[in-house]
């Protein structure tokens, strides 16, 4: 039987789990209730398959000491924590096959922290007071599917019970289709490359997915516009992935200087920490993105800015920013486990970064490519300087079929 894990804090939700866990067994799942909530539930609530106490142990805390403890958000933290592994462990022992919740702000951050660390595929419904605004930190990576509640999450109502059936019935069908899915797996024999993209490299990965594709392998491309990096990161951190062709790592400007497309500090860093092999080139370095012109901080006032379109504002990158991309991205390269190369393109690191393009600074993409090489100096990690624009043809070909050979040496 198809089993739903209900993720909540029974000491202030009780009533609206009851009443999910009923729903979700008319609908023939089977329900492990985890109780999440610091404080003792009340009598009315329902009794936890997994107590709260078993969860704050779980991540080496005592709830009594919670229970009393000043600062609640340390509580939320360690409760997260410990759910975490506990959803992460009923997954391992086949135990669960989509996890649902319905939560105010505290208790949806502790459920969508367990609902990241599950693998991508596994259903994860999140009911929220606060999925009307920005989501990312609940959502981060995951394909976690997020239900504004309406209302708050305070009993049972004539809205609520619409907001709530739907989401038990959401789950419900998650839950069955994925213990299907399970029992018959499909069996796709190609391997999983994903592939870095931004509006000015498209010509350079399209060109090497279609090398790819030819070669056997499914090409997964990500916008990396920060949650497309994240994306890339999650995935090659679960171990889904076969290789990585990492043509646009634009997201570590974005990082370093400020811009509002950054992927995080890790970025770069999970496909060598799972061993998994990767090309990797400095596609869109070049620049830092902000929103609409306005927005752009004031202290870029000076700076070579390119409306792009009425959205999106380029910044281009200096010369001591470059060399500082340049260090770091050999500094997190030279730390991987998997074969690791890069490919530099001499003539132009994007589209508007080329022979008469507005970001044309040929001394700024040398001293990148310059604090790049002293930084892999004595590593294991080749550095291959190609006479050529990152967008042409025989670049992505190049870079492709490295990738290739990498992932067929490890075969």
């Amino acid at each position: 039987m198809a089993t739903v894990v209900l993720v909540g804090t029974l000491d202030t939700k009780g009533e609206e789990y009851a009443w999910m866990r009923a729903r979700l067994r008319e609908q023939g799942c089977d329900v492990l209730l985890v109780d999440t909530g610091v404080l003792p539930p009340p009598p009315s609530a329902p009794t936890a398959d997994v107590t709260a106490d078993s969860v704050a142990r779980a991540a080496g805390h005592d709830l009594t000491r919670l229970r009393t403890a000043e600062d609640r958000g340390a509580a939320v933290t360690a409760m997260a924590e410990g759910v975490e592994r506990v959803v992460q462990d009923l997954y391992a022992r086949g135990e669960l096959h989509a996890v649902l919740a319905a939560a105010g702000s505290g208790g949806s951050a502790i459920a969508a922290r367990a609902m990241r660390a599950l693998p991508l595929g596994v259903p994860k419904v999140l009911v929220s007071t606060m999925a009307g605004g920005d989501v990312s930190p609940y959502v981060g990576s995951s394909d976690l599917t997020l239900i504004y509640s309406v209302v708050d999450v305070a009993g049972i109502n004539s809205v609520s019970s619409r907001v709530l059936g739907n989401a038990t019935a959401a789950a419900a069908g998650m839950a069955h289709h994925h213990e299907r899915a399970l029992a018959t797996p499909e069996h796709d024999e190609r391997k999983v490359v994903a592939a870095t993209m931004f509006g000015v490299t498209t010509p350079a990965v399209d060109a090497a997915r279609a090398r790819l594709a030819e070669l056997g392998y499914e090409v997964l491309v990500f916008h990396a516009t920060g949650a497309g990096g994240r994306a890339v990161e999650k995935l090659a951190a679960d171990k889904v992935l076969d290789g990585v062709l990492d043509l646009t790592t634009t997201e570590l400007a974005d990082e370093l200087v400020g811009g509002v497309l950054s992927a995080g500090p890790d970025r770069l860093t999970a496909a060598g920490a799972a061993g998994i092999p990767q090309v990797v080139a400095p596609g869109a370095l070049d620049m830092v993105n902000f929103g609409p012109r306005e927005t752009v901080p004031p202290r870029f006032a000076h700076r070579t800015l390119l409306v792009h379109n009425p959205t999106v504002t380029l910044m281009r990158t200096t010369a001591d920013e470059m060399a500082a991309l340049g260090t770091e991205t050999g500094r997190k390269l030279a730390a991987a486990t998997g074969p690791t190369e890069v490919f530099w393109p001499l003539r132009g690191v994007s589209a508007i970064d080329a022979p008469g393009g507005p970001f044309e600074d040929p001394d700024a993409d040398t001293a990148g490519l310059g604090a790049l090489r002293a930084a892999l100096d004595g590593t294991d990690v080749p550095l291959h300087e190609v006479d050529a624009h990152l967008n042409d043809a025989s670049f992505a070909l190049a870079a492709a079929d490295r990738l290739h050979a990498l992932i067929t040496a490890r075969a």
